[in-house]
């Protein structure tokens, strides 16, 4: 099949969870014999076409024409603000459309049930219930041809390392946790943080001698830059709909504490170690006694390991590619 991703960012230049998410996917159908490439609509610097495991990318600086590809494409894949764009150049050429929901905002909904999305792919179980809803609330809105559910696939080897010393964020942005992950790190003088900035959102830089920040960086460096040099994972996030970061983190064994989105629950399962995010005093504590206390760390560590196996993301890929291929038959 010829595939073509119209989407907003991608690797390496944007690793934001939902960019490697759609990568992954991408590149299992690569891995199956198919042509896959994105074409972005954003501005990156990039002025030429490059290939990332497989995947070809379109820069929008190339001046190339995604319509044209649309039009010569056996499936159209997008996702978030790409969706009624692609959906419509779909629709006009007469190419089914995948549609990769991250959110539960109102918006993904809408922009799906506006066209004639035939494959509609949710992230996690509490995704698709919301979706369910939604249809339920909007009986004129026209449902997907099929859903199914592919958790962001993490392939534990490409992330697994020895953790280090380290307490980490991973975006620096308020709503990832960025002010609390400052106040921390200054109740904490005795402590060495480590933080990577975020593809988006402001970034809340701490100045402190304890914390050092690491550039924005593409997803194929985390384990060896990132994960490598963390003790504990931080998530402190005011909203999840998943949180992959903390699931490469389990690969290694390091805890993730994290504040109780339902994602986040759904993701880390028994393994996470859930606080609320205003309760700054709750997060010190659970830190200090996890630095502090190698049988607490042991236990912490083995049930994130346990969780990483139980997440294979084998049979979410191939119900992925099945599915796609379903739609030219």
């Amino acid at each position: 099949m010829r595939i073509v991703a119209r989407l907003h960012g991608y690797p390496p230049r944007h690793n934001a969870g939902a960019e490697w998410m759609v990568h992954s996917m991408l590149r299992a159908l690569v891995e199956r014999g198919h042509q896959v490439s994105v074409w972005l609509s954003r501005y990156t610097g990039d002025r030429e076409a490059y290939e990332l495991d497989g995947v070809q990318v379109v820069p929008l600086e190339t001046r190339l024409d995604a319509a044209t590809a649309i039009r010569q494409a056996d499936l159209v894949v997008s996702h978030l603000e790409n969706v009624p764009s692609a959906g419509a150049l779909a629709r006009g050429y007469g190419k089914p459309l995948a549609v990769i929901a991250h959110n539960t905002h109102l918006p993904s909904f809408r922009h799906m049930a506006a066209g004639d999305t035939a494959l509609a792919v949710y992230n996690s179980q509490w995704m698709a219930r919301e979706a369910e809803l939604f249809f339920a609330e909007y009986p004129k809105s026209v449902r997907p041809g099929r859903d199914i559910i592919v958790r962001p696939p993490v392939f534990a080897e490409e992330y697994r390392a020895k953790p280090g010393d380290k307490v980490t964020l991973i975006n620096l942005n308020e709503e990832k946790g960025g002010r609390l992950f400052e106040r921390l790190a200054r109740r904490m003088p005795d402590v060495d943080f480590l933080a990577v900035r975020g593809a988006y959102g402001e970034q809340i830089v701490p100045d402190l001698p304890n914390v050092e920040v690491l550039d924005h960086m593409c997803g194929h460096d985390m384990r060896e830059q990132v994960y490598s040099r963390t003790k504990v994972l931080l998530m402190p996030s005011s909203y999840e709909s998943w949180g992959r970061a903390g699931v490469e983190g389990l690969a290694s064994g390091i805890p993730v504490v994290a504040h109780p989105t339902p994602g986040l629950c759904e993701s880390l399962g028994e393994a996470g170690v859930f606080v609320d995010l205003h309760d700054v005093d709750g997060y010190e504590a659970v830190l200090r006694k996890l630095l502090s206390t190698p049988a607490e760390y042991r236990l912490a560590a083995k049930r994130a390991r346990a969780r990483s196996a139980e997440l294979d993301p084998t049979p979410d890929l191939a119900a992925w590619c099945e599915a796609v291929e379903a739609l030219s038959r």
